[in-house]
């Protein structure tokens, strides 16, 4: 029977659970290697899906790929005032001024990946995996197909 996730409150209720998934991370992660390395896996490349949030407020000036943020992996761990309320993300994509000083300052992501929480940020391609040139935005969303951009022409008028 498949037991369902506990919400965690803040995240020094969620380091224990975090440590939990990294050691059974790290495992599959052995066996994914050893799977490629011997030609049986393909492999994979990073790309948002439907409600992953894709920030690229600076990524593209600094010449990486914009980052693709797994927002629903996240919020099925944790209550969204970890993120929203601790931690100070807006409730807007791309709301924040988030850099990579700021984060290995302890900041926004680094507060959770640190290497004790959650991995470091050393491996850049973790989350700078988005397309180039794709603009800020929740990857999917309705709303980008019903909302006019300002700049548009009126058309049939």
């Amino acid at each position: 029977m498949v037991q369902p996730i506990e919400y965690r409150e803040t995240i020094g209720d969620a380091v224990s659970m975090v440590k939990k998934i990294n050691k059974l991370r790290s495992a599959i992660l052995a066996c994914a290697t050893a799977l490629t390395m011997l030609g049986l896996a393909m492999p994979m490349s990073a790309q948002a899906e439907y409600g992953d949030i894709v920030i690229n407020n600076y990524a593209d000036q600094a010449g990486m790929n914009p980052v693709v943020f797994p927002h629903w992996f996240h919020r099925a761990r944790f209550r969204c005032k970890v993120c929203h309320a601790d931690l100070g993300f807006k409730f807007k994509a791309g709301g924040n001024e988030i850099n990579m000083l700021k984060i290995i300052d302890g900041q926004y992501c680094g507060a959770c990946h640190n290497g004790e929480i959650a991995w470091q940020v050393e491996n850049c391609n973790l989350c700078h995996s988005g397309k180039p040139g794709t603009s800020t935005q929740v990857h999917g969303s309705t709303v980008q197909k019903l909302v006019t951009p300002a700049n548009a022409k009126n058309k049939g008028k």
